[in-house]
């Protein structure tokens, strides 16, 4: 069937592979690295069942930053032209056309019906109760796909617990990562439960804890724990995963393009939100504290709404005012589902000593080195140098494109993530090519995070379209840009 599958889009080989290895099967894991084509599989995946007679709709959890991907981008741009299918977006907030695009879910047709919803929604009893009767009007011909499944690890977490009960509502199972795990092999449990609860051998998290961690006993303030050291019998751990899921990293997929992007959605606080209205509305904006913040031309309001949508401001009077924002932690849980060294390029200093902050109290104080006008030159080229080292502890090189993105050398990475953009074209140009030039073995994937309805979006879109920012807007209303 494979062979000769009517594809929308042409699959790599690692892709084929993956399909072959996957398509018919009960429950399978994908663990495939970012920027290898994972979203693809699923959407062939569910095309191959459905034609089949096997499934007659599929649910496909994400994160938050992720599923409007999964509707905007995955299934049109994937889906075969011969299939016929309903596909809508869950969203807490039920309008009546919310309302309305639901219900066309249950219509009595013959069309493949698909809900896409995010994995947060699993929190409430809204979601879970919404996608439970989803499920159930299919009686067991349903597939669900968790993408970026990371996201219940935890098996504590109210989500994993309601999705884990859905499980059985579906006869296909799928999760997708590309990397499963992110802090211990402990992380597998509640990934690999959803699937099957057989696939690992244990029935609790704790049996499987105690056949492939060593504890021991710590006293915290009188307070006897015990916690993990370290871990054990992870060959034969290795062994069993092979039995059900499909492992590939960029490097070995010879025939994908040299760059690949990418983007995942930020969604901004009330705070935010606030502040971005007022400066998009009245020119300037007014915080709780009475600070004013004006426009003296248009690249200043820009950078001004720009700044609102990273998390902070600059005030006239030249203080730092700090918003509460979702983008570390959006930059945060990116990072937990990427393998190997990452460049992250920022903006604003004031962004850069964020991330730097963040990720040293998350993976250790040799984990970063940072790279901006503020770093003596000397230790910019130390940081190179152990950023590049293949097996040095340095995972993730963090600066700025105004003083990194010229005439260094950063191919140990092959991931890029963009936590802010500079509006130079040439800048995010030079950038890009720090990891994509001699040197680099492999496709470079570009992320850019992206806070939606915001300038953010169209400063993306005009970078990627290779528009010189500050001559675009000069010429047209400043009203189509904001």
């Amino acid at each position: 069937m494979i062979k000769n599958y009517k594809f929308k889009t042409k699959p790599y080989e690692h892709q084929l592979k993956a399909l072959e290895k996957s398509w018919a099967q009960d429950t399978y894991a994908l663990f495939m690295e970012m920027g290898t084509g994972k979203s693809k599989v699923l959407v062939d995946n569910i095309a191959m069942l459905y034609d089949r007679g096997a499934i007659k709709g599929a649910l496909v959890v994400a994160p938050k930053g992720v599923y409007k991907n999964w509707d905007s981008i995955e299934f049109p741009v994937h889906m075969p032209e011969h299939i016929e299918y309903t596909k809508v977006l869950w969203e807490p907030t039920l309008t009546k056309k919310k309302q309305h695009e639901l219900d066309t879910l249950f219509a009595d047709d013959d069309k493949l019906k698909i809900l896409i919803m995010n994995v947060e929604a699993f929190s409430t009893s809204k979601g879970l109760d919404f996608a439970r009767s989803f499920l159930n009007i299919f009686v067991g011909r349903a597939l669900i796909g968790i993408d970026e499944s990371t996201t219940i690890k935890n098996p504590t977490a109210k989500r994993t617990k309601n999705i884990l009960t859905i499980g059985d509502l579906a006869k296909y199972r799928r999760i997708l990562t590309g990397s499963p795990v992110t802090k211990s092999p402990l992380d597998l449990y509640s990934q690999c439960d959803f699937l099957d609860p057989n696939h690992l051998g244990h029935q609790s998290y704790y049996s499987f804890r105690a056949r492939y961690a060593n504890m021991v006993d710590r006293n915290f303030g009188g307070r006897r724990v015990q916690i993990v050291g370290s871990y054990r019998r992870l060959g034969e751990l290795s062994d069993l995963l092979d039995s059900f899921s499909y492992r590939v990293l960029k490097e070995e997929c010879l025939d994908l393009p040299e760059k690949v992007f990418t983007k995942r959605f930020v969604e901004l606080t009330k705070e935010q939100d606030k502040a971005y209205k007022q400066m998009k509305e009245m020119a300037l904006a007014m915080l709780d504290d009475g600070k004013l913040m004006s426009t003296v031309n248009v690249m200043t309001q820009l950078m001004r709404l720009h700044q609102i949508t990273c998390g902070h401001f600059k005030a006239d009077d030249g203080t730092i005012t700090h918003l509460k924002n979702n983008r570390i932690d959006t930059l945060m849980e990116l990072l937990d589902e990427t393998d190997g060294k990452v460049i992250i390029w920022a903006n604003y200093v004031e962004d850069i000593k964020n991330i730097v902050e963040s990720l040293k109290k998350a993976y250790g104080e040799a984990s970063t080195v940072e790279y901006h006008g503020s770093v003596d030159p000397r230790v910019r080229q130390e940081n190179i140098a152990l950023f590049q080292e293949k097996k040095g502890p340095t995972r993730y090189f963090v600066g700025n494109a105004q003083t990194g993105g010229y005439g260094i050398t950063l191919t140990a990475a092959n991931t890029v993530i963009y936590y802010s953009n500079n509006y130079d074209l040439e800048k995010r140009l030079q950038s890009e090519d720090r990891a994509h030039r001699i040197g680099q073995t492999g496709s470079v994937t570009y992320v850019d995070l992206i806070a939606e309805k915001t300038i953010d979006e169209r400063i993306v879109k005009s970078l990627r379209d290779k528009i010189n920012i500050a001559n675009e807007i000069m010429g047209e209303d400043i009203k189509d840009w904001i």
